[in-house]
């Protein structure tokens, strides 16, 4: 599989279930660039979106839950960004599975930007505050969502 995103230590927020969790999200737009670049068929395409689209709304019920339980000053704001780019994901869904909208370069180009922007600008400002709050960098062994998912 080719790597469209590739991971690197700029991606990484310093706490090691948060970066496993946003290494599945880099796989799974960097599996849906592999299916259009080899020409795989629209179904194979729209079955990683919805699998990105569900793995998203599991993330970001992670993030926020950890967010309210450490009393994150930022919780509001940065839910408010995950919903909005939840239902910029769930509407081009809807768009693909109605065929008002192809899979394309282009919307790959936008997950990839808005993948990097997300973690880079926004997750790196909870993700210091967990840490001075407590939070263990490390995992002691692979978390449940990442053995179910894979990373």
């Amino acid at each position: 599989m080719s790597e469209f995103i590739t991971w690197s230590d700029e991606l990484s927020v310093g706490i090691e279930e948060i970066d496993e969790q946003h290494k599945v999200l880099v796989n799974l737009i960097n599996r849906m660039h592999d299916a259009i670049d080899k020409h795989h068929g629209s179904d194979t395409v729209k079955e990683i979106l919805v699998e990105l689209a569900d793995y998203t709304k599991i993330h970001f019920a992670v993030e926020e839950s950890l967010m309210r339980i450490l009393d994150f000053p930022g919780y509001d704001e940065h839910k408010e960004i995950h919903d909005e780019l939840l239902d910029n994901v769930v509407m081009l869904h809807e768009k693909v599975a109605s065929g008002k909208t192809a899979i394309s370069f282009e919307l790959l180009h936008f997950l990839k930007s808005w993948l990097s922007k997300h973690i880079m600008e926004e997750d790196t400002q909870y993700s210091a505050f967990f840490l001075a709050t407590g939070a263990k960098p490390k995992l002691k062994k692979k978390s449940w969502m990442t053995r179910l998912w894979g990373s």
